[in-house]
């Protein structure tokens, strides 16, 4: 498998005069946080709290974490799409507040570790009549309805920006493709979570992650799905993402209606997997990965992931949450997905059949990247015993 392109090291050469801002982290940002401002006509004083958390991000970046020329540019561009998206739905509440009075009714949740199968699960119901998953270009341009040519023209940007992604990085075509009008992750919207410690080791961040508040991140979510809901048909939103497991208390206090699809496998499959996933990533950021650092840094948010599910399992609603084993999707799925929709309260039609062989048959969906656990530094028994009686749980689980 070629994790990445060799026009990475040319890129790495070009772009080496243009990341002299890594050594002015500050400046640097105060210069996206004006690119925002001008783009969207938002006031990043209007969420200070917003606009202070990714200056510690960006400083968390460059701090000692080896970032390439590339990988800064990477890290420029996608918090200065954040930002730009974070003012754009302020400006939009405040311009018409009857936004802020948009239902979101019973939200579909699809969580679980991830290399579980969430994807497939996510493909197949986001797209059922009466279901809307956000689109991958929605999240990067979150706005109410103006039109198919300004739509087209987020659609054209998202794809240029999908495309030197998939140049760059040609294994994300099997562990994860990116299409910018099919259905993805919450993640490409929420500002902080693991989903940037997947670029780089940044042992601060993650320690401050730990700490931190993420209610806020949650009610943006739901404003950013009240923008665009906004004038449009009402659909029931199906929505996915790994980092969702590890923030279910705030996700269930902001969506009481939620319902939460967990999708379970074996850990120990799983972490070898979502190694190589991030070392792959990384590979983009900085010019040679800590395999081992992965390997620990990795196996500590999963764990303390599932730890944190499970407990707000038990203290929340037990009619919130549907169980999936990974064998449901990955090996019953025709026998078993109607049956998921039947606990979720949708009806399972043709056309969702259709539906599901057509996701099934595509490039990627059954296969496997290269990987090994022990190339992370890790072993089945260290995953084992970080994951405690979890394991267990899922291979002793018996479906009807």
């Amino acid at each position: 498998m070629r994790r990445k392109s060799a026009t990475t090291t040319v890129l790495n050469a070009l772009l080496k005069p243009a990341s002299a801002g890594r050594r002015h982290p500050d400046r640097a940002f105060d210069g996206i946080v004006e690119r925002a401002e001008r783009r969207t006509g938002g006031d990043a004083a209007a969420v200070p709290e917003f606009v202070e958390d990714f200056r510690f991000l960006v400083r968390s970046f460059v701090d000692g974490t080896g970032l390439s020329p590339m990988g800064w540019q990477s890290v420029v561009s996608d918090i200065g799409s954040r930002l730009e998206n974070r003012l754009r739905v302020h400006r939009l509440i405040a311009e018409h507040p009857e936004i802020a009075d948009e239902p979101i009714e019973r939200p579909v949740f699809i969580v679980g570790l991830p290399r579980t199968a969430t994807t497939l699960a996510h493909n197949i119901i986001a797209q059922s009549d009466g279901h809307r998953g956000p689109k991958l270009w929605e999240w990067f341009f979150t706005d109410i309805d103006r039109g198919e040519d300004v739509e087209r023209g987020h659609i054209k940007d998202t794809r240029r920006m999908v495309g030197t992604f998939m140049r760059l990085a040609p294994a994300f075509k099997v562990i994860h493709p990116l299409d910018a009008e099919k259905p993805d992750e919450c993640n490409y919207l929420l500002p902080h979570g693991s989903t940037h410690l997947a670029r780089v080791l940044m042992p601060e961040y993650f320690e401050w992650t730990k700490e931190r508040d993420w209610l806020p991140d949650y009610e943006y979510l739901r404003q950013a799905l009240q923008v665009l809901q906004y004038g449009r048909e009402r659909k029931r939103w199906i929505l996915k993402s790994p980092l969702h497991l590890e923030h279910l208390p705030e996700l269930l206090k902001v969506f009481p209606g939620a319902t939460i699809v967990w999708t379970h496998r074996d850990p120990v499959t799983v972490l070898g997997s979502l190694c190589s996933m991030v070392e792959t990533t990384q590979l983009l950021h900085v010019r040679k990965p800590d395999l081992h650092g992965i390997g620990r840094m990795w196996l500590d948010i999963q764990s303390a992931a599932i730890e944190r599910a499970r407990a707000a399992r038990v203290a929340g609603p037990r009619e919130a949450f549907v169980d999936v084993p990974y064998t449901w999707l990955a090996a019953e799925p025709h026998e078993k997905v109607p049956k998921l929709y039947e606990m979720l309260g949708a009806r399972w039609t043709d056309k969702d059949a259709g539906n599901l062989d057509n996701v099934l048959a595509r490039p990627g969906i059954g296969r496997q990247h290269e990987y090994e656990l022990a190339r992370y530094g890790l072993t089945p028994t260290d995953v084992e015993e970080a994951f405690g009686d979890y394991a267990g749980m899922v291979q002793a689980m018996r479906f009807n």
